[in-house]
């Protein structure tokens, strides 16, 4: 078959995937107001498009995948445009239920969940509860979410461990570090895609992206489907991938 011919997933390497993959999911609102509609109605239609992308991603087999849902800096938001994503969160996790149960999908959440109105805790607490024993896709929600405050959490828990004389500051290593971060047990995205056109990192996951490749892409995220994920994974596929040493050493 001419690969010209062929979608982007019957080109993809099972192989060779990247282990994780973390997306930045931006443009809902720039999406909603080009076609004059609320914000929240961007949002709603970024919805679909988490649907399809793990859809996507449990048809490949993909082990990690994190969506940066909503950041430490969102609470700054209009009181109603927030209000309004917290009802759809809740919504969307008790309406996707039976769709994680059926991918064998599981729940994870990482980030200042304590801050999240009590319903919203629940109904997320109770979606990662019921699809624990789920062996497939590891989809973690990144909520409430600061990489920042996350590394001065880890920093400052690490140095309570050596107060307390649990630890020497011998010990301290960047395994330990990782460890000490809400995805030590996970490893380390090598793939991050951001939608909308926009070329920043956020304050996403600072630590655990050293070493990934990065994908920008001008779909704004309402528009971004499973065939742009899997044309991001091809990219990735094609990338050379040398961790500080030269293409001779790596090949």
């Amino acid at each position: 078959m001419n690969r010209h011919k062929m979608g982007y997933k019957d080109q993809i390497d099972l192989l060779k995937l990247p282990q994780h993959i973390a997306i930045i999911m931006d443009g809902n609102g720039r999406w909603a107001k080009g076609k004059g509609k609320l914000r929240i109605f961007g949002h709603h239609n970024g919805v679909l498009s988490v649907r399809d992308v793990v859809e996507g991603s449990c048809d490949v087999g993909l082990q990690y995948l994190t969506l940066y849902t909503f950041s430490s800096e969102n609470w700054n938001r209009p009181k109603l445009e927030v209000m309004a994503i917290m009802e759809l969160m809740v919504s969307t996790i008790h309406k996707e239920i039976a769709n994680f149960m059926k991918k064998n999908v599981r729940l994870n959440a990482i980030g200042d969940l304590t801050m999240l109105p009590e319903r919203c805790y629940r109904e997320l607490k109770s979606a990662i509860d019921q699809t624990a024993g789920n062996t497939g896709l590891v989809l973690t929600l990144a909520l409430s979410y600061s990489s920042r405050r996350e590394i001065v959490r880890a920093a400052k828990e690490i140095a309570a461990k050596v107060q307390k004389g649990e630890i020497n500051l011998e010990d301290i290593d960047e395994e330990m570090f990782e460890n000490n971060l809400f995805t030590g047990n996970m490893p380390d995205p090598e793939l991050l895609i951001r939608t909308s056109g926009e070329y920043r990192i956020s304050n996403y996951l600072l630590w655990q992206i050293a070493y990934a490749e990065l994908y920008f892409t001008p779909k704004l995220w309402p528009d971004f489907r499973k065939e742009d994920l899997f044309e991001a994974i091809l990219d990735f596929q094609k990338r050379e991938r040398r961790f500080g040493l030269t293409s001779e050493q790596v090949n």
